[in-house]
């Protein structure tokens, strides 16, 4: 009977063998048939079937077909178990033997699919985590050296010593809350790129004489100068030696600092001050008078049209004291009308202008700046970045301020001005439409 039913699905059609091998109630046999199909997208149907069992799956690991190779690699990773390998279940162990031939698969999709799985699995097997982190693809090994909890210093340090490609410190020095000890040795390295992403992860513990060092070397790094600037904790010596040479960004970040003793505050923002005065002399501006709001969105709109409309460009206004340019680059790359950006500025709503940032695709990084100059605020009203360096409120509350504020603003205009095309933000959301 049921070599008659095997037969009979053998003969038919794509389509309908595509709905037997993906069906859960399908006997084994019919679907170990499907596993030898020519078409692929019957054998692709089948490896992601629940009711593949593992020696079903384990026999496919060699299809000549890296997509469904890579789905099998996805279905087996998540199979792993949180237990000790003497209490795996059979299912577990097959899954086991399947992914470590898996992991070493020529095709790179097979791998970052395992890497996709198990970057942030706690009690994934450590021997297949040291395998994808020492893989020479950035994109198989970069969410494992940054994100698996299985990693530990020592590894990071060995990672460090003999990287397994030109990215590899730069995956470590991104490594939230890495160790003093692993951040030091990449301190000591010199690698700029690196330096410059640890400077930027602010969960990394540096040392202070691992800092003090950075600042020495820091004069003609003006993005290290910025990145230290921001840190969470500089002494105050360090802050003093920093000022001596920083460029006028970081000096802008020196002077948001709240850990400042006030005379070393004053003494900051006077060389702030004065680089702005010298900024003035040297690059006088192209227009006797700043943009009204339509020009600043027009201008906004031609920067997307360009590709220039990002957070450093919004970053580079704001600290020029832009306030109308900075509302229509978030307006434009948000997608919303001006007056919404303007009535989160008027009502000095630190959620709503967060939430703004958010819709524009930028980053928290860029948030403390606009809301010192756009909200007015002073440095210890500013909303921070959370424990990660991201945004402190939840995607369902930042959709729901800008909603509010659309609605509101909706009684000041009547319409939308043009929206960007093609920005990521709108890719991800998709536009916002006043009611």
């Amino acid at each position: 009977m049921i070599g008659t039913q095997v037969a009979a699905a053998l003969e038919l059609n794509e389509r309908h063998k595509v709905k037997l091998a993906s069906d859960p109630t399908a006997s084994e046999a019919i679907l170990a048939a499907m596993a030898q199909d020519p078409s692929v997208t019957v054998r692709a149907a089948l490896a992601i079937n629940p009711a593949a069992t593992g020696q079903l799956l384990h026999r496919m690991i060699g299809d000549p077909d890296e997509r469904v190779r890579a789905l099998l690699a996805h279905r087996l990773a998540l199979l792993l178990p949180g237990l000790p390998h003497a209490q795996m279940a059979p299912l577990e162990s097959l899954a086991m033997s399947a992914l470590t031939t898996l992991v070493a698969d020529e095709a790179l999709r097979v791998r970052m699919a395992i890497a996709e799985v198990l970057k942030e699995m706690p009690h994934a097997p450590r021997a297949l985590i040291l395998q994808l982190a020492h893989d020479p693809c950035v994109a198989v090994s970069d969410p494992i050296i940054r994100l698996s909890p299985l990693l530990n210093a020592d590894d990071l340090l060995a990672l460090v010593a003999e990287p397994v490609g030109p990215t590899t410190l730069i995956s470590v020095a991104r490594r939230p809350y890495l160790a003093a000890r692993v951040a030091d040795r990449i301190a000591a390295d010199g690698d700029v790129d690196a330096i410059t992403a640890l400077l930027g992860n602010q969960t990394s513990a540096i040392s202070e004489a691992a800092l003090d060092r950075l600042i020495a070397s820091a004069v003609d790094q003006p993005k290290w100068q910025v990145g230290l600037a921001r840190r969470p904790h500089l002494s105050e010596a360090a802050s003093r030696a920093l000022a001596e040479f920083a460029v006028h960004d970081a000096l802008a970040d020196l002077a948001l600092r709240v850990d400042l003793p006030p005379a070393l505050a004053r003494d900051i923002a006077s060389r702030l001050a004065s680089k702005l005065a010298e900024q003035a002399v040297r690059q006088p501006p192209l227009s006797p008078r700043p943009p009204s709001l339509d020009e600043a969105v027009a201008l906004a709109q031609k920067m997307v049209q360009a590709g220039e409309l990002n957070e450093e460009a919004l970053v580079a206004a704001a600290r020029r004291g832009e306030v109308r340019m900075c509302i229509a680059m978030l307006a434009v790359a948000g997608c919303v009308a001006a007056v919404v950006v303007e009535r989160a500025s008027t009502l000095r709503s630190t959620k709503g202008l967060v939430s703004l940032i958010w819709r524009a695709g930028m980053s928290m990084a860029c948030a403390g700046t606009l809301q010192s100059l756009l909200l007015r605020l002073p440095p210890e009203a500013v909303m921070p970045a959370n424990a990660t360096g991201g945004f402190s409120l939840t995607p369902e509350e930042m959709h729901w301020q800008v909603d509010f504020l659309v609605r509101i603003g909706a009684a000041l205009v009547t319409n939308v001005p043009n929206q960007a095309p093609d920005t990521p933000a709108m890719r991800q959301m998709g536009p916002i439409k006043a009611e």
